[in-house]
């Protein structure tokens, strides 16, 4: 194996444990995230959506990572809410929001806003990463799709 394929491996592995780990943190302390969802920034009327959708997207995208067909897909998911979470914990280091709302997951409840950025720099560039790294062991695997141009035989 190559260890471009070994980076890939480790990247995908890494970015399902996250959200494997997030995800049942969250469920396992329900009330608690509650709580901190609704002391966000944003409006109280998004806490059921992003209470209840939040872990799930986390597992069904640890799933799609896992999954070797939906692993292109899993890596853009996995990127993009990492980005988007990126984004948000980035407005909140540099002081954008008049307040500071509580804490995340017990994943990162012990890290100072700016390392948590750090972080999640980190996994989105791990992301990034791999979805760049999953293109070039498709085009080398021979499983990219291609639409191939109907030509009838010759009678």
């Amino acid at each position: 194996m190559k260890a471009r394929q070994w980076f890939l491996e480790i990247a995908v592995y890494l970015a399902a444990l996250l959200f494997l780990y997030t995800a049942a943190s969250k469920l396992m302390d329900f009330d608690t995230f509650r709580r901190q969802i609704s002391n966000q920034v944003f409006d109280e009327v998004y806490t059921p959506w992003l209470s209840y959708g939040i872990p799930l997207a986390e597992l069904l995208v640890a799933a799609l990572l896992v999954w070797p067909k939906m692993r292109m897909p899993g890596l853009a998911a996995f990127t993009a809410m990492m980005a988007v979470f990126t984004g948000y914990v980035a407005l909140v280091t540099f002081g954008y929001y008049d307040r500071v709302p509580c804490g995340c997951s017990s994943a990162f409840e012990n890290l100072s806003w700016p390392w948590h950025l750090a972080v999640n720099i980190f996994f989105t560039l791990l992301g990034l990463t791999g979805i760049i790294l999953q293109q070039k062991e498709r085009k080398t695997d021979g499983s990219e799709l291609t639409i191939q141009k109907y030509r009838p035989r010759p009678v």
